[in-house]
């Protein structure tokens, strides 16, 4: 598999799992998604807001638009409405910008500071875009957790069950 073909396959396991995730959270009560249950963003609504607030700054140094935070456990929305929109159209510009990509470009070196220290670092470009996707699957384990201590089951989040992804394998030759 290529650099491109896993970064593909894995924006759209994003995508997926944030989506059925997301479906889930919206049947709990705004006090049942905020309620702290001592997680590393205390509570289900807080680990959202956070894998939010990173998947934008990690897609602000691969576009060149930065942004600017007070911390990463900076809330950026209290409602979960807005908060589930604002997810939805990062996860599509987040979907848009890895379709831009190639094995060349992902192998390229990339240079960013990161939120707590400004000393530059450069690596391949594949190797931040697999943090990003890293990040996001060990902190939605997190969430998974939370959500079964409410009695919600998530149901399998094992990307081989990602919908689509025999056609996608067959037509890429895997």
């Amino acid at each position: 598999m290529t650099s491109l073909a896993h970064a593909q396959t894995m924006a759209g396991y994003n995508r997926w799992m944030n989506e059925r995730l997301y479906a889930l959270c919206a049947e709990l009560s705004d006090e049942e998604r905020k309620r702290d249950l001592r997680a590393f963003f205390r509570s289900i609504h807080g680990t959202l807001n956070h894998l939010l607030l990173t998947d934008r700054l990690w897609l602000g140094r691969f576009t060149g638009a930065l942004m600017k935070i007070q911390g990463l456990d900076q809330e950026l929305y209290a409602d979960f409405a807005e908060l589930r929109r604002e997810r939805e159209r990062t996860d599509g510009a987040l979907t848009k910008w890895v379709a831009t990509l190639s094995d060349a470009r992902l192998a390229a070196p990339f240079t960013f500071a990161s939120y707590t220290n400004p000393q530059t670092r450069t690596l391949p470009l594949w190797t931040a875009v697999t943090h990003l996707f890293n990040h996001q699957t060990h902190h939605r384990g997190q969430l998974t957790t939370l959500l079964k201590q409410t009695g919600r089951d998530p149901g399998v989040t094992d990307l081989i069950r990602l919908p689509g992804l025999e056609s996608v394998s067959e037509a890429r030759g895997a």
